[in-house]
């Protein structure tokens, strides 16, 4: 998948790929509608290091799902 542009469609497959690489309990909480184009870039960022490491600690995880948390918009 092509990454290098923003869109709703990117954004969307980052989110399914951290909530699948985290084994999120509460994935159905973080949906590609909870966040706009112009975080593309962070959520890109979570996307990388999530995709540099095999395994991730209790603490880890919960750091990066803050940071998801962070980036929603108030809906």
């Amino acid at each position: 998948m092509d990454l290098s542009h923003a869109s709703i469609t990117n954004i969307a497959y980052m989110l399914d790929e951290i909530k699948g690489k985290l084994k999120m309990a509460s994935a159905a909480a973080i949906k590609p509608e909870h966040f706009d184009e112009n975080q593309y870039e962070d959520i890109k960022d979570i996307y990388e290091i999530i995709n540099s490491k095999a395994n991730f600690s209790i603490s880890e995880i919960e750091q990066l799902v803050s940071e998801l948390g962070k980036l929603r918009k108030i809906v």
